[in-house]
């Protein structure tokens, strides 16, 4: 048992390698499901070190001046910040401990694919990258672009969307937060 079933709400990834097109399907995705009535949470995985903070800012100068946290809350956001000691690889749990679950329906994430969770592959044969669900048993559907080899793939339960068709994926995303 993993302790994202643990998870107050429901939890749904998007697993793909790096140029299939995660962020424009999740754009595309939300304000279908928020105008469904979903209150969705994200979470997003970077490779890259990430700087939103102004250096002419006083929340700039005071995180770099040593707070560890930083929140800088104004009328219309709240933005929290966290320094961390070591540069190291972030897990995934401690990044949903930010969010504030009574807010939320549903929490998507947008990488940690290596991280046991449930999940949407988003598949594109023509980019000749191995099928994840191989491998990875929490992945519950495939988006693909195109016909896949099912002898490619492990003998399990899978769906199957078509990665264009945003009302089909955003219909699986609203039964999936309902069960």
């Amino acid at each position: 048992m993993t302790s994202f079933e643990h998870f107050p709400i429901p939890l749904l990834g998007f697993a793909a390698f790096s140029g299939t097109g995660k962020t424009t399907l999740i754009t595309q995705l939300l304000p279908r499901l928020t105008k469904r009535g979903l209150r969705i949470g994200m979470v997003k995985h970077s490779h890259h070190d990430i700087e939103m903070d102004n250096p002419k800012k006083d929340s700039y100068k005071l995180r770099k001046a040593g707070a560890c946290q930083m929140v800088l809350a104004s009328p219309h956001r709240t933005i929290i910040f966290s320094e961390q000691d070591e540069p190291e690889e972030p897990k995934l749990m401690t990044q949903l401990n930010w969010l504030n679950t009574d807010e939320l329906d549903l929490v998507l994430v947008e990488g940690f694919r290596h991280e046991a969770f449930t999940k949407i592959e988003l598949h594109r044969p023509s980019l000749g990258k191995p099928i994840l669900a191989n491998e990875d048993k929490h992945i519950i559907a495939i988006a693909t672009d195109a016909a896949i080899d099912k002898t490619d793939l492990l003998t399990r339960e899978l769906t199957y969307l078509e990665l264009n068709d945003i009302n089909a994926i955003t219909d699986f995303i609203v039964h999936y937060s309902q069960l």
